[in-house]
């Protein structure tokens, strides 16, 4: 079932998406880019019991936005039961690969983990790929969430990592498991400065954009910060923070991600952030905003809108 959301704009002015971009409580948002529409995987945020299904949204011009329900819940993946969190998704070989997080495992001895699924069509129905996790458990100290699916030229790099890590692993060609690394590790730490969780990466001007939210992400010290290194693998000391709160707008901004134009340098952030009022812990929304760059090539700060950012039609 979709559901078409409309955002409302004056005959003399460009329209505008306006923040939040639609109904609803969801964090964690992945944009992207597939053909000529735009894309977003978040997380439906409520209680830890109830998040147990995926909603999307497509967009041809990131204003107008269509609701694709329940891609994929707990009815279909066995293992399964709870805290489904933070999409990330890819396409390859005709197919939309979707990574989650469920269970929100707290020890190598529960079930849960990161899992992946997979679908003919972007806005699914997506089926359970391996019928276990891909990551079920610890390492170095990383809790199995938060995934983050990274292409650099033809190898597909897994980040990941909650509970103040953050781990790169190399998937295979057919994202059934993991290659280890030439020292024979398949987990490579690259942990920075004040991270929490939420790894995002990106290629500008030949060099790796890491970025990452800090602070808790329950309240106001919730915020997006970033370092800059020649390689995925690091190091990224940190350079600063680009995205947090703005008090008389929104608090607790974090958990974003980055959407690119292709064939240009336009870049938005799609991000959560907690209203004003805000109405309880999961009360956070989906909003979107432009991310620029100094000439030096430093990303400067993001600024929260009401109105969000005009149409950019894709085709």
């Amino acid at each position: 079932m979709c559901l078409m959301l409309q955002a409302c704009a004056s005959t003399s002015e460009p329209a505008h998406a306006g923040n939040p971009l639609w109904d609803g409580w969801y964090a964690d948002p992945e944009g992207l880019v597939f053909g000529d529409e735009y894309w977003i995987y978040p997380t439906f945020s409520a209680a830890y019991d109830d998040q147990v299904f995926f909603d999307a949204f497509s967009s041809p011009d990131l204003v107008t936005w269509t609701k694709h329900e329940r891609i994929l819940d707990t009815t279909i993946v066995a293992w399964a039961d709870s805290a489904m969190w933070a999409p990330s998704a890819i396409q390859k070989d005709g197919r939309t690969f979707f990574f989650f997080a469920a269970n929100d495992i707290q020890s190598d001895d529960a079930v849960g983990g990161i899992g992946v699924a997979v679908a003919d069509d972007p806005g699914g129905p997506f089926s359970d790929y391996l019928g276990r996790p891909l990551i079920g458990t610890f390492h170095n100290g990383a809790q199995p969430i938060d995934q983050f699916v990274f292409q650099d030229g033809d190898r597909y790099y897994l980040l990941y990592g909650g509970w103040g890590h953050a781990n790169i692993a190399q998937l295979n060609d057919d994202f059934t498991g993991l290659v280890p690394f030439e020292d024979g590790t398949t987990f490579r730490e690259i942990t920075p400065e004040d991270y929490v969780e939420g790894p995002v990466m990106f290629v500008r001007g030949g060099r790796y954009y890491f970025m990452w939210s800090e602070g808790g992400w329950t309240n106001e010290t919730y915020r997006v910060a970033y370092g800059v290194a020649d390689s995925p693998f690091g190091p990224f000391e940190r350079v600063g923070t680009v995205l947090e709160q703005d008090p008389a707008l929104a608090t607790g901004a974090g958990h974003h991600s980055v959407i690119r134009v292709p064939g240009t340098d336009e870049w938005y952030a799609v991000y959560h952030r907690r209203p004003i009022p805000n109405l309880g812990r999961d009360h956070r929304v989906t909003a979107i905003d432009r991310m620029e760059f100094n000439a030096d090539g430093t990303i400067r700060p993001i600024v929260m809108t009401t109105e969000g950012v005009a149409a950019r039609p894709l085709r």
